[in-house]
C-alpha cells in the first residue's frame, strides 16, 4: 500500500500542503508548471483586469490545450511508430 506523503509547494505566491502518492520532486514540477502557465497569461494584455474566476478558467482551459495537443502527439508519434515497423526490409 503506497503511503501518502505531504509536500508544500508554492502556487502563485501562496503555499499549498499536499498529500499524495507522488514524490515530492514529481509535485514540485507540476506547481512549476501551473506558475508557468500562471506568469504566462499574467504577461497577456488585459487578463489581469479580469474577474479572478475568468482567468481561473483561461488558466485551465490552456493547461487543456496542452494536455490535448500532448495526447494528439502522442498519438501521432505512435502512428509513426506502428508504419515504421510494417515497413518491409529490403
Amino acid at each position: 500500500m503506497d503511503s501518502k506523503q505531504y509536500t508544500e509547494v508554492l502556487i502563485d505566491g501562496k503555499i499549498y500542503a499536499l498529500g499524495g502518492s507522488e514524490e515530492e520532486g514529481y509535485i514540485q514540477r507540476l506547481a512549476s508548471y501551473i506558475n508557468e502557465m500562471i506568469i504566462t497569461l499574467k504577461r497577456r494584455e488585459g487578463f489581469t483586469k479580469q474577474s479572478a474566476e475568468y482567468q481561473n478558467v483561461m488558466i485551465e482551459l490552456n493547461m487543456a490545450d496542452d494536455y490535448f495537443k500532448a495526447r494528439e502527439q502522442i498519438a501521432r508519434l505512435e502512428q509513426q511508430k506502428l508504419r515504421w515497423r510494417r515497413k518491409p526490409t529490403v
